[in-house]
C-alpha cells in the first residue's frame, strides 16, 4: 500500500507495464478538418503523426497520438509548448457526424501550488489549480447537435483494470465530483474526491475529464459502455515540480459494479 501520494511521473512508470491501451491509428494521417468551435474557426491537420491547429485556435505542430475506441470516433492527444506555457491538447472528433470537442488543460504554477485548498475555497476558487477549457464544435458543413454535458455515468461505481498490476474504481457522485480509489498498483490504498466533467459523444460513449487537487493532474478518458473499454491519457509533472512534464496513454477494461439512483422528493429529502 502506498504510504503517501506519488508524482505523476511515478504513476506513469506504474502504468507502463503491459497496459490495456489501444494501438494508435493512422486513419486521419494526411487529413484536415475545418472546424467551427464556439465562434472560433480553425483548421485541424495531421501529417506524419504531427497535428496542428491554424486559425482562431492556433498551435505549432505537435506529436499526436490518435486512437479510435468506437468506429468513426477519434481521440487525438498531445502536448503543446507555446509562449512559455505547456498545454495539454486533446480533440475528440466524430468524423461520421462532423462533431468535435476540444479540451485544453494546464497545470498550476509554483504560487498556486503553495496555496492550500482551504485558502482557495475561502477566496471562492476551486480546490484544484488544474484548468480544463472544454469547447464543442462542428466540422464545417455539419448540422448535427453538438456534444453536450451528460449524467450517464452519475450513480455508477465502475472498476477499471489498466494492466495486470493496476486497477482502480471510480464512483461518479455528481456531474462535477467523483471519487477514485486505487485497488491495486503503485497507488494502492489511496483515494480522493476530485472535480470532473462528463460529455456525451455518442450513445453509451462518454468523455470523462478529471482534475486532481493534491498532486496536480489532468486525466481524460473515453468510456465506452458498449465495448466496456476506455482509452485516454494522464498529464502532469514528472516529479514534484513545475518544470518537467509527462503525458502518457491509459486504457482499461471496464466493469460496472453497481448503480445507485438517488430519488429525491420535492421537499429535498431522499426517498
Amino acid at each position: 500500500m502506498s504510504e503517501s501520494f506519488i508524482s505523476v511521473g511515478a504513476l506513469g512508470d506504474g502504468f507502463a507495464a503491459d497496459p490495456n491501451i489501444l494501438e494508435p491509428t493512422s486513419d486521419l494521417d494526411g487529413e484536415s478538418f475545418e472546424l467551427e468551435l464556439e465562434g472560433a474557426r480553425t483548421t485541424l491537420s495531421l501529417s506524419g503523426g504531427v497535428a496542428r491547429f491554424a486559425g482562431d485556435v492556433e498551435t505549432p505542430g505537435f506529436p499526436a497520438r490518435v486512437t479510435s475506441v468506437r468506429d468513426g470516433v477519434y481521440l487525438l492527444d498531445g502536448v503543446v509548448e507555446q509562449g512559455g506555457t505547456t498545454t495539454s491538447v486533446t480533440a475528440v472528433l466524430d468524423a461520421a457526424d462532423g462533431l468535435v470537442t476540444l479540451v485544453e488543460g494546464t497545470l498550476p504554477d509554483d504560487a498556486v501550488r503553495a496555496e492550500s485548498a482551504y485558502t482557495r475555497v475561502q477566496r471562492g476558487d476551486e480546490p484544484t489549480g488544474v484548468t480544463a477549457r472544454i469547447r464543442h464544435g462542428r466540422v464545417a458543413g455539419s448540422t448535427a447537435p453538438l456534444h453536450a454535458p451528460t449524467t450517464e455515468l452519475v450513480g455508477m461505481r465502475n472498476r477499471y483494470t489498466y494492466s495486470p498490476n493496476e486497477a482502480y474504481e471510480h464512483v461518479y457522485l455528481t456531474p462535477d465530483l467523483y471519487t477514485w480509489h486505487c485497488l491495486q498498483g503503485v497507488e494502492k490504498g489511496l483515494a480522493d474526491t476530485d472535480r470532473c466533467h462528463h460529455v456525451t459523444i455518442r450513445d453509451r460513449l462518454t468523455l470523462f475529464v478529471w482534475r486532481e487537487k493534491i498532486v496536480p493532474t489532468l486525466g481524460l478518458i473515453l468510456v465506452d459502455l458498449e465495448r466496456m473499454k476506455t482509452d485516454g491519457k494522464i498529464f502532469g509533472n514528472d516529479g514534484f515540480d513545475t518544470t518537467t512534464f509527462v503525458n502518457f496513454p491509459v486504457g482499461a477494461r471496464a466493469e460496472v459494479l453497481n448503480v445507485t439512483d438517488h430519488v429525491v422528493d420535492p421537499a429535498g429529502v431522499e426517498a
